[in-house]
């Protein structure tokens, strides 16, 4: 049998480049709330005590922008300066100017706001339809926020991060063989009792029984984690793309997503080619399929869309092509009509990942074109 081993990451919302990214989706929601044609590309950059946004942004809508980002801050948990960062003291600096005229042109018209290639992906291990590495991953670091909220513990602080290795046999996860956590927490635990309590109250409980086998546990491996978030870290927008994306196991064409409106192929595009290759999956015209569309500014139409499928496909790749170009129109403003991108939906997205969520606005997950593509194979 084939055998090979994968390991992804995830990191919390309290990760110094998760509250970056979730600021710059929160003010994009902001203006897309009030403004749906906005065009927002919003950057942030937090460090210890002070918040930087800087972008550029047309829209009608008036947007407090400190306002926002305070709101974020307290609600991942940074209320007070015992966690390393405080939302009501955190300086607050902004830096917006209007969308460049020379890019508006071709977005006005439809076009793509700028050059670049986009990937999505799909396989069939898990009803995710997602590698399972970045869903075990994803899994620990939303359980750590969760026994943190709820209050099951109170030693349990907003920063943390994850990385599960998988052993894959024959492609299909077998047993997972590494867990490690490394979460923030406050000076009064003990390392042992964080290291039982991390171990029995969210790793047992956020992953799969059946594939935990024997495996080695790294529980905070330095020791203690008392000095997190911006304080002890600097995050920036987009620093975490392939956490966004498949946590390594396809390629990425290199945008981030946050902040930007779906104007930007960067983003509408990457979530197009991921609803379309997820849908030729479920539909059974290959077991993994990997998708990338490419686009030059101002041009409507995509230069080019290729398929690789591994290996596994059910029927030609000359056939998977034909049925995408007859099925799904990859133009900018028709994936953004498709998917009805021009809601408030963006601030979640921005921490456990974009995609194998089955979640209110996540219409990039839909299963809705499986039929159509099955009367085509």
């Amino acid at each position: 049998m084939k055998e090979f081993l994968f390991t992804s990451e995830s990191v919390t919302e309290g990760h110094p480049d998760k509250v970056a990214d979730q600021i710059s989706d929160a003010i994009l929601d902001e203006h897309i709330s009030k403004d749906p044609l906005s065009r927002v590309a919003v950057e942030t950059l937090v460090s210890m005590g002070f918040v930087i946004i800087a972008g550029e942004v047309t829209s009608s809508a008036r947007v407090d922008y400190a306002e926002v980002a305070r709101k974020v801050i307290k609600e991942i948990g940074y209320d007070s300066p015992e966690k390393g960062f405080d939302a009501e003291t955190a300086g607050i600096l902004t830096s917006i100017h209007r969308q460049s005229e020379d890019i508006a042109i071709g977005v006005l018209k439809g076009g793509a706001g700028d050059q670049g290639m986009m990937f999505g992906f799909a396989t069939n291990e898990n009803e995710q339809y997602m590698p399972s590495p970045i869903v075990f991953a994803h899994s620990i670091t939303r359980k750590l926020a969760e026994v943190r909220k709820k209050g099951i513990t109170n030693f349990i602080l907003p920063d943390g991060k994850s990385q599960v290795t998988v052993l894959y046999r024959d492609d299909r996860p077998a047993e997972i063989k590494e867990v490690v956590v490394s979460t923030q927490h406050t000076a009064d635990v003990k390392q042992e009792e964080l290291r039982e309590f991390v171990i029995e109250e969210v790793v047992k409980k956020a992953l799969p029984q059946n594939l935990l086998k024997n495996p080695v546990y790294h529980i905070n491996p330095t020791g203690s984690f008392l000095k997190g978030g911006p304080a002890a870290d600097t995050g920036l927008t987009g620093r975490k793309i392939i956490v966004d994306t498949y946590g390594g196991f396809a390629r990425h064409g290199g945008g981030a997503f946050s902040g930007k409106d779906p104007s930007k192929v960067d983003r509408s595009a990457t979530y197009y080619a991921r609803y379309v290759a997820k849908n030729l999956v479920a539909a059974g015209v290959a077991d993994k399929l990997e998708l990338q569309v490419s686009y030059a500014i101002g041009e409507e139409n995509p230069l080019g869309i290729f398929v690789e499928t591994f290996g596994t496909e059910k029927i030609p790749n000359e056939r998977i092509k034909e049925i995408i170009e007859k099925l799904f129109d990859f133009r900018p403003n028709a994936m953004i009509d498709q998917l009805q991108l021009r809601r408030p939906i963006y601030r979640k997205t921005a921490s456990y990942g974009h995609f194998g969520r089955n979640e209110e606005g996540f219409t990039w997950e839909e299963l809705n074109m499986v039929e159509r593509i099955k009367e085509l194979m």
